[in-house]
């Protein structure tokens, strides 16, 4: 009889001994199990993170592209201050200057994806438009019509534009000197028609005037300038009584969309860019010397040809942007009748990210 219940007693603490070591693994089990919750709970993720403390989801750096000036201009002057990149690092933007030869293709560079923002005349816009080209006006400059010339050979017989009657004509197409070439056309009884319209963009119009292939060239500066102290040309005339436009600062319209916010930094930097240049001329003749080459003391001289700061886009401009696109459809160079307004925004759009100083001027 007692050897049984030693075996029972024997069994019963055997069977004790496993139970506790079920009951420590399971423990530790479940130990490591609230463990670990604990320590992935600590590490919150990123975007959980971000919303918290007000940051945008993607802090990957993005690109805004605003074309490279190599004129005598207040955006040249803002690229080499580099105080746009500045007011846009918080807002994850770093800023890019590609180069284009003329506005068309920036306007092309804007429909291909490789250009934010463009600095055109009035023409290359229509142009675009009428091509299809979802742009937006953002703002306007004043005409600046001293600053492009048409340009002869120095030893050319022509001494008026009635001269250029038959002669081979050099310009960018839709361009600006296009535009005054139509003009000054005008002005004197003739039609372009009565001259040879040589499309080319312009380095590739001087090589052409200095070769001799071409009898004449409208072209804006510092061009001008170059080519005269380089005695390959001298000026018949200049736009400053022709001209009736001034430049635009444009868009497409997926990234006025997607970015009001860096419009409205790099129209208030550019402004301030403007005003600056305007009282500062020395100063700028030594920013934009490299950029121009140019001498200093000529640019200096040159400073006198532009009215600096920005235009308000207004009725006004709106309505002279049309008669240019109706221009250049009468003349059969555009393939449909544009309406301009389809690429301006409204009074209320503006006022959201035009400075107040240049909304002042309405």
């Amino acid at each position: 009889m007692n050897e049984p219940m030693e075996r029972l007693k024997e069994k019963f603490k055997s069977w004790k001994r496993r139970l506790n070591t079920r009951r420590s693994l399971l423990f530790i089990f479940g130990y490591c199990l609230v463990l670990s919750t604990t320590l992935l709970s600590c590490q919150a993720p990123p975007n959980t993170t971000q919303q918290q403390v007000g940051q945008p989801k993607n802090t990957e750096t993005q690109v805004v592209r605003i074309v490279r000036s190599k004129q005598l201009t207040a955006l040249a002057v803002l690229e080499k201050q580099g105080t746009l990149e500045k007011r846009l690092t918080p807002l994850g933007f770093k800023v890019q200057w590609p180069e284009f030869a003329a506005g068309p293709q920036q306007l092309e560079g804007i429909n291909a994806g490789g250009l934010d923002i463009a600095l055109t005349a009035e023409s290359p816009p229509p142009f675009a438009q009428a091509a299809g080209i979802p742009l937006v006006y953002l703002a306007a400059t004043y005409p600046n019509g001293k600053s492009i010339s048409l340009l002869v050979p120095v030893n050319s017989p022509v001494k008026t534009v009635a001269d250029l009657k038959g002669k081979k004509v050099a310009f960018q197409k839709a361009s600006i000197g296009h535009y005054l070439l139509v003009k000054a056309l005008e002005k004197e009884g003739l039609k372009l028609s009565d001259v040879q319209s040589v499309f080319l963009p312009p380095p590739d119009a001087n090589a052409a005037l200095s070769q001799g292939k071409v009898d004449a060239w409208f072209i804006w500066e510092p061009f001008v300038t170059r080519t005269v102290q380089q005695q390959l040309g001298r000026v018949v005339t200049d736009g400053g009584n022709l001209r009736d436009t001034g430049n635009f600062f444009s868009t497409s319209r997926q990234f006025y969309q997607d970015h009001p916010d860096v419009i409205k930094v790099f129209l208030e930097e550019l402004q301030k860019t403007e005003l600056w240049s305007k009282d500062h001329p020395q100063e700028v003749a030594q920013l934009l010397a490299p950029v121009t080459q140019l001498d200093i003391p000529t640019l200096e001289k040159m400073h006198s040809k532009y009215d600096w700061g920005l235009r308000p886009i207004t009725e006004e401009i709106i309505n002279k942007q049309q008669q240019v696109a109706d221009l250049w459809y009468n003349l059969k160079l555009i393939p449909k009748k544009v309406n301009v307004r389809e690429g301006f925004l409204t009074p209320a759009q503006y006022a959201e990210f035009t400075p107040k100083d240049v909304l002042a001027k309405r």
